[in-house]
């Protein structure tokens, strides 16, 4: 394997530095210390700033229709990333910007897409319901049509980005008797609609999160994505990119997994946690010198690289199962003052495993639970057929 540093062609060098400057100049610390205190994952003047650019229409176009090449892609994708900048909005945006080119009308297009272009318009993703769990098919928000329009009520959990965005990508049921694939309708619901409350909800890791109540919010027939009672097929394409389940591209230049992300935060961490642990002591001795500190760092390290080299499904469970096993091993290995979080003083690693413990745990729910993937993985790559989840039957005689 070659790890010699990849020599760029003269235009792409510029890209790559023009690219830095700009996010130098536009991510800023403030920028990051505001994100850590709301939770946000999402800076309005830093999207808008890419917005005006052109990274955003650059960041979701096919190349041929003026958006990044293979090349430049990564470049962005890496410099973002080494730079702590907000992207969650931004990466549901893309998801369903992608279905209203697919199943919105032209008129639904020509309101939305400008927006998303430019910054202004923000989407996000109102699945999940308070008792649906990780099954989206089980929709109870319902949405009855009334003539032209559509009276929708119902709930939504962990809408995030919702008090950030002007549209909801939103799963209803139209027809309660019919199979659950069969009774849901897409929507692309106005945020500002009458009857809609939306309520933020802080999780462990300090993100904030939304529960949207939909009371009576009627929307016009334009706003439907796809066909009545045909909303498995529109949700189908989203599901498998947030899943992380869409094949890759063979040229190398694409993350081997989702979560690539979390993972490199993950990875991070660990090396400055391993800088901490080479750096002689006021003894003149390195917690390296102890053999079993080196042992389980040298342990957790390769767990880390092992999570980073697995591909589609499989990375997603590797490295959110990593983050959760690894986290609280390497706390002990730091002591006591692993626990303070950053930016507190006399915390061993500026709150950087710290945080990586809290987050774990969201890691592993995102876009479904671990045991919704493993299950996936069993079905449909290991063909072990569907889990059985009835009880047993008592014995007799």
């Amino acid at each position: 394997m070659d790890f010699s540093k990849v020599e760029l062609a003269p235009d792409d060098q510029r890209f790559l530095d023009e690219v830095r400057g700009f996010l130098a100049e536009t991510v800023t610390d403030d920028v990051r210390r505001r994100d850590r205190e709301t939770g946000d994952n999402f800076d309005e003047g830093v999207h808008l700033a890419f917005g005006a650019k052109g990274y955003l229409t650059a960041d979701m176009a096919k190349e041929e229709d003026g958006g990044f090449n293979r090349l430049r892609q990564r470049i962005w994708d890496l410099e973002r990333r080494r730079v702590h900048t907000p992207w969650v909005t931004w990466g549901t945006t893309t998801i369903v910007a992608g279905s209203v080119r697919k199943h919105g009308s032209p008129e639904l297009q020509a309101e939305v897409l400008p927006g998303v272009e430019n910054g202004t318009v923000r989407l996000c993703l109102g699945y999940t319901e308070p008792e649906g769990g990780s099954d989206v098919a089980m929709c109870k928000t319902r949405a009855v049509r009334d003539g032209d329009q559509w009276v929708i009520n119902g709930s939504k959990m962990f809408t995030t980005g919702a008090h950030n965005c002007q549209y909801a990508f939103l799963i209803t049921n139209t027809d309660p008797e019919a199979r659950k694939h069969k009774s849901l309708t897409m929507f692309l619901v106005p945020l500002d609609t009458p009857g809609i409350e939306i309520q933020g909800i802080r999780t462990v890791d300090g993100d904030r999160t939304n529960i949207v109540y939909y009371s009576d919010v009627r929307v016009d027939d334009k706003y439907r994505l796809g066909d009545v009672n045909g909303g498995w097929a529109v949700l189908m394409g989203p599901l498998n990119e947030e899943h992380g389940v869409v094949d890759a591209e063979g040229d190398g230049l694409q993350d081997v997994s989702i979560l690539v992300h979390q993972g490199t935060m993950m990875a991070t961490s660990v090396d400055k946690l391993a800088a901490i642990a080479a750096r002689p002591g006021p003894d003149g001795r390195r917690p390296l010198d102890d053999t079993s500190v080196a042992y389980r760092l040298g342990r957790n390290i390769a767990r880390v690289e092992a999570a980073l080299s697995a591909p589609h499904m499989f990375g997603r469970v590797a490295i959110a199962q990593a983050m959760r096993d690894i986290s609280p091993e390497l706390m002990d290995i730091l002591g006591p003052a692993s626990a303070l979080p950053i930016d507190t003083e006399g915390a061993a690693d500026d709150g950087g495993i710290e945080y990586i413990y809290r987050w774990a745990p969201l890691c592993g729910i995102y876009g479904g639970t671990l045991e919704v993937f493993r299950n996936m993985i069993a079905q449909h790559i290991l063909g072990l057929g569907r889990p059985n989840y009835s009880p047993p039957k008592a014995k007799t005689g």
